[in-house]
């Protein structure tokens, strides 16, 4: 399929300014988009005239608008999984008082669709429509542990594993051994394997024909979510809650056995 150039660099720019809601100047965008600043001139003239982008006349900046969340108006309100989790998921919150992050899958990563924080004095960073490698999250590896061997397969021949901290897997071999133990116990961890002193478990979240469309996590500071708790209660938790949002979304199996 052809790819009409300019607006697929028009897309590259929104998604470089979104990682930047403070504003970019045009040479750094130009520098890190990898277009020329004329290039990126024309394209930003464009997107201003749209109301998509707008620009700082004092610090010459340039963010995305507010009119970017006209696009997404209906999404996050229409999904019959966030309005069937969100409930769940703040009682849960409510229950734990950790934060809670409800992701799915999308070019083999995980994005943020719901955020439900905790009362925490330290908040987590993430936000809703962010996204997060899936070999190194807990979320990540629930979402693969469904996956057939041979695809599961050739998705891993594709990760790059980058030592994120000391405990992230770096090994495809290694990887494959926690796919297995996740399928065995019903969660996942992230055993701060994503960032230093933050652990996070995961649980899976089916539909009615049985597969995994969405998995969530809590997390917190490895000295609140410890190994401990995680056996002791937090895995129990999480999974009630998983099968209540999977019981609603038509799933009658019984895949949770923690």
């Amino acid at each position: 399929m052809a790819i009409v150039q300019s607006i697929e660099r028009a897309f590259v720019l929104l998604e470089f300014l979104s990682d930047y809601p403070d504003g970019m100047k045009i040479t750094t965008l130009a520098n890190e988009s990898g277009l020329s600043k004329s290039t990126v001139h024309r394209l930003l003239s464009t997107l201003i005239e749209l109301n998509y982008v707008k620009q700082n006349r004092v610090t010459e900046e340039y963010q995305i608008s507010f009119k970017a969340l006209y696009l997404t108006r209906n999404i996050l309100s229409s999904s019959p999984l966030i309005s069937t989790a969100n409930p769940i998921l703040h009682k849960l919150v409510d229950d734990i008082n950790e934060t809670v992050h409800l992701c799915i899958e999308n070019d083999e990563k995980i994005i943020y669709i719901d955020k439900i924080k905790s009362n925490q004095p330290i908040q987590m960073s993430s936000k809703i429509g962010s996204t997060a490698p899936m070999y190194c999250t807990g979320i990540g590896k629930m979402l693969l542990s469904d996956t057939e061997n041979t695809v599961l397969d050739d998705i891993i021949s594709r990760i790059s594993f980058i030592k994120r901290t000391e405990n992230t897997i770096t090994t495809s071999k290694d990887f494959k051994v926690e796919i297995q133990k996740i399928r065995s116990q019903g969660y996942a961890l992230d055993n701060i394997e994503n960032e230093n002193e933050i652990r996070c478990i995961a649980a899976p979240i089916y539909d009615y024909t049985g597969r995994i469309i969405a998995s969530f996590s809590v997390s917190g500071l490895s000295t609140h979510i410890t190994l401990e708790r995680i056996e002791e209660s937090l895995a129990n938790q999480l999974l009630k809650a998983a099968q209540e949002i999977s019981l609603q979304l038509g799933y009658s199996g019984e895949k949770f056995h923690k």
